[in-house]
Formats: structure tokens, sequence, C-alpha cells
């Protein structure tokens, strides 16, 4: 071979080495990338050209997808739609071709999709017969008729507030409900005209109910006297009491320590060295803000993360941590103890303390889906219920279940009662503002006990009404009745 021959050779075999560099380097190293960009309009075509497999409670699809006329403003062949979607949306998230997705959604989007990993031999060999992609299912926990009832029950009191129903035994989210809500069908397209005028009337700085927030998740409130149930197990842990009966140390009035502030209870109510039972039936901030100050922060705080609080939950919806401060000293610690100061909590969290105490001191960790669904509904995935922590000794927690029946029996949280059901339960009205200035929050967690002594349901909600009256403002008079519909819908589908 001649010599300029041979450079021509060398210089086609140059280009075509160049040419698979660049072929495999963007098959394998840039397929992510281009697959995820946003430009990248053949990915969204392929994305909306199948209908989304559904989110599924008690057996029946929640959402659905909706066939929409192709054309030269729109190339997206289906869109997202949803049943009840108000009440569903804190459980579902949103699906939306304009604004993406958000909760179960988007984290089980894959499955939804039918592009999850798990589905690629059943995606091959529908690529063989020329069958269309689908979709899977993702199974939820949810009771339908415990959302209702909590949804409803919070949309008639009317106001902000949000309400959560565990199944104690296991962790499974029966109920998770937020309100004022939004309808994810009504941007679930591209729509400049609809959809992107229903979103942006659904944003904070354009809408201050702020729909679209996740109260029962990622919101946290002051919880008030609800926390005291926390502060009566961290008694008995460390037996600084070890019976619901005893007196307590308990002086009236009661001096913060190290200052001369004294701590108030609401109104006259028998807190001088009350018993346990007592002091949580009357819900005395004196005792148990005094046992806050005597157990020190580190038990306080030991305790309290013991029942979830300074952690994520993830349900797989991931939920806000809630707060037990670290750093207080003696007064702020009593103050803490009583559910003020810095402490806080998601109606997540506190569902989670009831039903640590319902379930004989086992805290379950929370979860919402039951199961995942290939398109041919064979089960991919299954959930298994897993113990996250032990806040009581069962022994402590029975007697924190007897205290808390008192309050339902005869205390604070008497409209919470069931008819042959037994019912615990803590009442709690939260300081809001500055110098408590706003409108208080209503709080009632609560759980429900069987003839056979299991416990099917566990429940917290809490209720913001800026339309009450302060003085009719109470977690016994706002949020126990809807409570108590919760737990009754769960009983009355266990029939």
């Amino acid at each position: 071979m001649n010599k300029p021959l041979r450079r021509i050779a060398i210089f086609c075999g140059l280009l075509v080495l160049a040419l698979l560099v660049r072929d495999n380097w963007l098959q394998y190293l840039q397929a992510d990338n281009l697959r995820t960009d946003p430009d990248n309009r053949r990915v969204l075509i392929a994305r909306y050209s199948t209908p989304r497999g559904d989110i599924i409670v008690d057996g029946s699809p929640i959402t659905g997808s909706k066939e929409t006329p192709t054309n030269s403003l729109n190339d997206f062949k289906y869109k997202r739609t949803y049943k009840d979607g108000a009440m569903w949306a804190p459980v579902t998230g949103f699906a939306s071709q304009a604004f993406g997705a958000t909760q179960l959604e988007s984290i089980e989007d894959g499955i939804l999709t039918g592009t999850d990993d798990r589905l690629f031999f059943r995606n091959t060999l529908n690529m063989l017969t020329g069958k269309q992609q689908q979709g899977g299912n993702v199974v939820t926990t949810l009771n339908a008729a415990a959302q209702k009832a909590a949804y409803n029950g919070l949309k008639q009191v009317g106001g902000k507030g949000a309400a959560v129903a565990l199944d104690p035994q296991t962790g499974a989210i029966l109920a998770l409900a937020s309100y004022p809500s939004y309808d994810p069908s009504t941007f679930a397209g591209n729509s400049l005209s609809t959809d992107s005028k229903a979103w942006s009337s659904l944003q904070k700085k354009n809408n201050p109910a702020d729909p679209m927030q996740n109260r029962a998740l990622r919101e946290t409130y002051p919880p008030g006297s609800t926390f005291k149930v926390v502060t009566a197990a961290a008694a008995l842990e460390n037996g600084l009491y070890t019976s619901a009966d005893d007196p307590t140390r308990s002086p009236l009035p009661y001096t913060l320590p190290d200052t001369t502030t004294q701590l108030k209870n609401e109104g006259n109510i028998p807190c001088e060295n009350a018993t346990l039972r007592t002091a949580l039936q009357y819900s005395c901030n004196t005792v148990f803000g005094k046992i806050g100050a005597d157990l020190g922060k580190d038990k306080m705080l030991e305790e309290a993360k013991k029942f979830g609080f300074d952690s994520e939950q993830f349900t797989p919806v991931r939920s806000a941590a809630s707060n037990f401060p670290e750093k207080m000293d003696r007064p702020q610690t009593a103050l803490s103890s009583i559910g003020q100061f810095e402490t806080a909590a998601t109606p997540l969290q506190m569902a989670m303390v009831a039903s640590a105490v319902a379930n004989d001191g086992k805290l379950m960790k929370p979860y919402m889906v039951d199961k995942l669904q290939a398109p041919s509904l064979d089960v991919i995935t299954q959930t298994q219920p897993q113990e996250l922590s032990r806040p009581l000794s069962e022994k402590n927690a029975q007697i924190l279940q007897s205290m808390m029946q008192t309050v339902v029996e005869k205390g604070t949280g008497t409209n919470a009662q069931i008819p042959g059901v037994t019912v615990g339960g803590k009442t709690g009205t939260a300081q809001h503002g500055l110098n408590n200035s706003e409108k208080p929050y209503a709080w009632f967690i609560s759980f429900a006990k069987l003839k056979d002594g299991s416990s099917p349901v566990a429940v917290a909600v809490v209720v913001e009404d800026d339309k009450a009256n302060r003085e009719d403002i109470s977690g016994g008079g706002l949020a126990a009745p809807i409570a108590k519909n919760v737990m009754e819908a769960v009983i009355n589908s266990k029939k």
C-alpha cells in the first residue's frame, strides 16, 4: 500500500474509532442525563403515551387516567385523574404534565409508569410481542371510611387542621387528612389557560390558607397538653413514680425552678399533690411541669426520642421531624414537658405517641404502602410491619392506658366516648403566637380498645379555627369529636 492510501486508511480508522467512542459515551455514560433532561420531549411524550397505574384504597382505585386530544399544542396522550382528589391529596400527592409529581405519585413513579427496573422482564416480553407498556399499582394501607370521617370532620370545623390514624399493632396508616386541601385533577394537564391558572391559585403567595401544605406530615405544631402523655411515660420509665394512683410531690402554686415565675393551671382544679391519674384527667400544668424539671432535660429528651421526636419518618412519604429541644435550662425543661417552649410535633408524631401506649409500649414504624403490584397484579414487594422502638415497658404502658381512659371517662375527653368500646385519650389546647396572642391549637390524641383487648386504631387530630371564639377552643370540644368518628369508622369496618 502506498503512503497516501495508508494515511487515508489510518484517518478513516480513527474516524470510525471516534464514532464508536462517541456512540458508547452517549448510550452508556450519558443515557440517564439525556433521559432526564427537561428538554428531551421524546421522554415526556413516551411518559404520557400510556395510562398510569393506580393508587388503591380498600381494593378500589382513587386515581385514574384520561385520554386527551393530541394536537400541535398538546402531544401528551394521557393525564391523571383523581376520585375525591381533595380528600386523598395528602396521600397521593399529584402527577401533573406541567408541574411534575409529589408524594406517592413521585416516590412510586417507576411502578405507576411501568418503567421500574423490577418490571424489566415483563417490559422486554411486551416489546417482543408488541404489547403496550403498562403501569403497576400502589396498594395503600388506608381505610376509606376513616379517611372520609377525618376529612369531613376537619372540613365541618373549618379553619386549618389535620388528622392521622394508625393501626397500633402494625404501624399501618389508616387515615391521613389535611384541611384545607386541593384537587390534583385541576392541574394534571399542561394547559396555560386552565392547569397553570389552577396551580397559581393554590400557591401560598396567592392563597394564604396554603392548601397544598400536607399538615398531617409536614406541619409541626406546639402539642400543648397532649405532650403530657410523653412526660407521664418518662416519669414511669425513670421510676420517678411507679403507680397511677400514688400522690405526686406537687405543690400549688408551683414556681418554675431558678425563677420567681409561677406556672399556672387552667382554672381551679385539684392539682396539689395530685396523682398521675388525676393530673392527666384535669391536665395539671404544675404536676407535669415539675415532673419534667425533676427528671431533667436529658431523661426527657431520651424518652421523647424513643417516641420518634427529632427524627424524620418515611412512610414512604417524608414526614418532618418533630422537635423536643436539646438545649434548655430548668424552667425551659418544665415548659417543654407540658408541650410549650420549643416543643413541636406533627400530627403523625402524636398519633405515634398514642399508638405506642395502646400497643403495650411497642412503637411500630408508620407506613402507608401495603404492597406494589405489577400490571398483572402479581406482588412485587409487600411491606412487613417493623418495630421502631420501645418507649415504655408493657407494665407502664398499661398504667398509662388506664390514665388515658380516665381522661375520656370523666375528664376533658368525654366527647370521644364510644358505647361498648374502651377509649383512652388526652386533650390539648396549645398556645399560639407571641405571648399566646393568636387563637390556640386544639389537639386530641386517642386510642380505642375492643372487648378482646385488641387496639385497632390510634388517632391524633389538631384543629386551628380562626373563626371560633377563643373561649370555645379546646381539644375536647373541637378535636375529640373528629377522633371519635375516625375510631368508629375503623371499628365498624372490621365488623
